[in-house]
């Protein structure tokens, strides 16, 4: 990799970047844009590469994402195909390899929930995230589905269907769970099953995110009279169970199509000025499986998004997931290169439909209401959240409304354990991925003796110490609101914020206008204080709060933000304390220092573990000898007699004790 920050932009030499572009052939095939770092900003793919690469420049596309993105590009970078949909699968297998910033045409990534599968476990895990992009490439990500409550309770259901893992850690050291006694989990913990089975099991679930329920039910039905031929009526019984189960998670309502046994999935979406609304419904076998949500820009025409929806979608899907037939509200711009890429993909014909009467028409327009029911529910709380931002930059008198909003608060116990949060809301919204917790290392600040003054000098100091360093540089500071591309930056100083709220009164709020004047940025950030007792607003030298009312929308947002904030505080103290509290019996042991006690309580998870455990066993643990395992075991048992008639040589090889 080559760093070149003496590279101007392309956009500024436009001479280097018409020679550039005559270059590029007018052929299909892939791009790649980088910056000065040499990192892959996005990659995209196009039958005319060069018209297509001309058209980022030309200033048509005024979209804030490709702006923003176009003022980082130093160099682009082509590879040519024979035709558009190996262009389209050569982009789908690069985007996996190198998964570029800007290469999100979908926004809101956790709006809706997946299902992840961990396949790159021995034992997979099967939960359900709003996180999609994790560094894992074998774990499988089914959704995002629209109706998380469904998909809460079908994942339930499969929990006792099939016995699976349930536990992301063993409850136990030596022994599994009660899960495993009443069949709900094949112990796992104490691999009591093989991998091999247990992947076997997790296999007829993804089947059923699949959307292959009466593949599955096939496929039991042939097990379980197998296992009756041969007298293996417990194995029937259970086959039976799974089965049956399967048929009441299947009995939802059922779409009447002419032929129920094609596979099919329906696409269409609603769209106001700024964003759409993409709904996918998958039918299997007449029965609707699942129903996705996408949220995208609409700056571009229908047919082009549903196009970009349905490539990302089935980029991400195994094979056997593509159905046989596709229907469309909008005729797509290249829905036959499309076709032909799931075509290769599924190693049959796909066709690609947008009906335009009957049953099948009438599908669409199903799909099509209820993405316009989910685009105003959002158009909703997006309403509400600009009015509370309207609202709160009257109060404020702020010059734009406040993109970015940072909370803190300070949580302790008499000063123990004293920690810091951070929250932010972007648009009005939780913007959990920038949550941010401090331990306060402040040494005046111990048990028995509390600061919240001090303890939030330090922490705003601590977030704020990379702005007055770059200020102090000549750099320019840009407030959120100044840009309309925020969730897009990636710049080290891209996340400061229009408003500061610390949660206190006005000793808090003077503790930190003390600090941001020493750092030279009180003039550059909008702080100001909420009182808990009267919901009160108080700014920086004034001594009597605004006036405001409880109620009103500006308020309301700061109360969320100061909730969220004084939360997340208390979890993350709470969390500290329970560590000190389990490590503080192990501190009173002499020779047992903080390095051996993280490796004790790694290997036996809880100090009640550690108390039952024999010196054999506590030996066994690296770095732990016979004399402190002696040691260990006295001061949990200091009764016992004859403990030091214990040979010193058994431990270090007898491996079986141990287990």
């Amino acid at each position: 990799m080559t760093d070149h920050p003496e590279t101007p932009l392309l956009i500024d030499d436009l001479e280097r970047l018409e020679t550039r572009l005559k270059e590029i052939p007018q052929e299909p095939g892939v791009y790649y844009m980088r910056d000065r770092t040499d990192q892959i900003l996005y990659i995209g793919k196009s039958k005319r590469l060069r018209s297509r690469l001309r058209s980022y420049f030309n200033g048509h596309d005024t979209r804030p994402r490709i702006a923003l993105m176009m003022r980082q590009v130093v160099e682009i970078e082509v590879i040519v195909t024979d035709t558009e949909a190996e262009a389209l699968a050569l982009e789908a297998n690069l985007i996996r390899q190198h998964q570029p910033h800007f290469n999100v045409l979908l926004k809101d990534d956790k709006k809706y929930p997946y299902l992840c599968i961990t396949w790159s476990e021995p034992y997979p895990r099967i939960f359900i995230t709003r996180k999609r992009r994790m560094a894992k490439e074998r774990d499988r990500y089914y959704g995002p589905y629209v109706d998380s409550r469904t998909l809460r309770t079908t994942l339930h259901l499969v929990k006792r269907i099939f016995p699976l893992r349930q536990r992301p850690q063993p409850l136990f050291k030596d022994r599994p769970c009660l899960n495993y006694d009443i069949g709900r989990c094949p112990g796992v913990c104490q691999a009591l099953i093989s991998s091999e089975d247990y992947r076997k099991t997790v296999q007829k679930v993804a089947m059923i995110f699949q959307g292959r329920t009466r593949e599955l039910e096939e496929s039991l039905m042939a097990q379980m009279e197998v296992a009756a031929e041969n007298l293996n009526f417990e194995h029937a019984a259970r086959l039976r169970d799974q089965i049956a189960g399967l048929k009441s998670l299947s009995a939802e309502q059922k779409v009447a199509l002419p032929d129920d046994t094609i596979s099919r999935d329906a696409i269409a979406l609603a769209a106001d000025d700024q964003h759409a609304c993409i709904q996918l419904f998958q039918i299997r076998a007449g029965r609707l499986v699942g129903r996705l949500g996408f949220f995208a820009d609409a700056h571009a025409e229908p047919g082009a998004i549903l196009q970009r929806v349905l490539e990302e979608h089935y980029q991400t899907v195994d094979p056997v997931e593509i159905p046989a037939e596709i229907l469309v509200q909008h005729e797509l711009p290249d829905g036959e290169m499309l076709a032909e890429f799931l075509s290769q993909a599924k190693g049959r014909k796909i066709s690609i439909v947008a009906p335009q009467r009957q049953t099948k028409a009438e599908l669409i327009e199903m799909v099509e209401r209820n993405a316009g029911f989910e685009l105003a529910r959002t158009q909703k709380f997006a309403d509400r959240n600009t009015q509370s931002m309207q609202d709160l930059a009257e109060i404020l008198d702020l010059p734009e409304l406040p993109r970015r909003i940072e909370g803190y608060d300070i949580s302790h116990i008499q000063g123990s354990d004293a920690v810091a949060s951070q929250v932010v809301f972007i648009d009005g919204q939780p913007a959990k991925q920038h949550y941010r917790h401090y331990k306060i290392k402040n040494p005046e600040v111990r048990s028995g003796r509390s600061d919240d003054f001090a303890s939030m000098a330090e922490v705003i100091s601590r977030r704020f110490k990379k702005y007055a360093t770059a200020k102090a540089r000549g750099e320019e500071i840009v407030a959120a609101s100044q840009t309309s591309a925020l969730k897009s930056q990636t710049s080290a100083l891209a996340d400061f914020p229009d408003v500061v709220m610390i949660d206190g009164g006005k000793g808090q709020l003077s503790a930190v206008v003390k600090v941001l004047r020493e750092m030279n940025l009180l003039e550059d950030i909008k702080v100001i204080s909420l009182a808990k007792q009267r919901e009160e607003i108080f700014l920086p030298g004034e001594s009597l709060p605004l006036e405001t009312e409880a109620e009103q929308p500006g308020v309301q947002l700061l109360r969320r933000l100061r909730d969220e904030a004084h939360r997340f505080a208390v979890s993350f103290h709470r969390q500290q304390r329970t560590t000190r509290m389990r490590r503080s019996s192990l501190d009173e042991i002499p020779g047992l220092g903080h390095h051996r006690q993280k490796l004790l309580l790694a290997e036996f998870r809880s100090i009640d573990y550690i108390r039952e455990a024999s010196p054999e066993q506590l030996a066994t643990v690296p770095g732990i000898g016979m004399a402190i395992a002696k040691q260990i075991y006295q001061y949990f048992h200091p009764s016992d007699e004859g403990i030091d008639n214990i040979p010193e040589a058994e431990h270090s090889t007898n491996s079986e004790v141990a287990s």
